[in-house]
C-alpha cells in the first residue's frame, strides 16, 4: 500500500530543508520496498522560497483530505522571508494538530519545530530547534512546554525535530524508516551515496558550553 506524506510549505520556506524530503522520499518511491507519494501543499500558490524564487505547490491545504495521508513533513524557513506569517497561522497549525492528534509521524526541520510548539503538540515532549548564542529560538521552543535537547535530530514518539538545514536529509531518512523500515531507509541511503554522519555529529551542541 502506498504511504502518503504531506510536505507542508510555508511562504519563506528554505529549499534545502524541503529538498531533503523530496529527494529521499522520491528515491524511496522509485527504489524502495514500498511506494511513497509526497504531496506538497501550502496556504497559497505560488509560494516564495527563502531565497526569492517562486514555487508552485501540488495543492492548497484547503483542497486536501488530510485523512488520506500517513505522515507530515514541515521544513523551516527565514523570518525575514515571511516564514512565520504562514507557519504560526491558525490554518497551518491546524494541519499539524490533525496529524499529531492521530499519532501520525510529524517531521520538522530547524525552526519548523516552533510551529509544532505553537500548535500545542510539544507540551512535555523532548524536541530541538535551531539554536544560537543568546538562546532566542530555544527560549521560544521551551515557552511551548517542550524540553529542549541540543542534538542534531531528536525523536519523541511520533515527533521528529532537528537543528538546521544540514539535518534535513537525516530527518527524511528517519521519517522513511518510521513509515517503512530501518532496512529500507538504509538501502535508500546507500543508493543515494549519503554517508552516515560520525557519532559526534549527532550529539555536538550548536552552542558549545563555555
Amino acid at each position: 500500500m502506498t504511504k502518503r506524506v504531506l510536505l507542508l510549505l510555508a511562504d519563506g520556506f528554505e529549499p534545502m530543508e524541503a529538498a531533503g524530503f523530496t529527494d529521499v522520499l522520491g528515491w524511496a518511491n522509485i527504489d524502495g520496498d514500498e511506494p511513497i507519494e509526497l504531496v506538497s501543499a501550502g496556504l497559497r500558490s505560488p509560494l516564495k522560497a527563502t531565497f526569492g524564487f517562486s514555487v508552485i505547490p501540488d495543492a492548497l491545504v484547503t483542497d486536501l483530505d488530510l485523512d488520506s495521508f500517513d505522515a507530515l513533513a514541515v521544513p523551516g524557513g527565514f523570518g525575514s522571508a515571511g516564514f512565520y506569517t504562514d507557519a504560526l497561522s491558525e490554518p497551518f497549525l491546524a494541519v499539524i494538530r490533525h496529524f499529531a492528534g492521530r499519532q501520525q509521524a510529524v517531521a520538522s526541520v530547524c525552526v519548523a519545530a516552533l510551529a509544532l510548539g505553537a500548535a500545542g503538540v510539544l507540551e512535555g515532549r523532548v524536541a530541538t530547534t535551531y539554536h544560537q548564542a543568546g538562546g532566542k529560538r530555544r527560549a521560544q521552543l521551551e515557552s511551548h512546554g517542550a524540553h529542549f535537547i541540543d542534538e542534531a535530530v531528536v525523536v519523541d514518539g511520533n515527533l521528529i525535530s532537528s537543528t538546521g538545514p544540514g539535518t534535513a536529509v537525516e530527518v527524511a531518512f528517519t521519517l522513511l524508516a518510521d513509515l517503512t523500515s530501518e532496512r529500507n531507509s538504509a538501502r535508500i541511503r546507500d543508493l543515494m551515496r549519503v554517508p552516515w554522519p560520525a557519532p559526534s555529529w549527532w550529539t555536538s551542541p550548536q552552542v558549545p558550553p563555555t
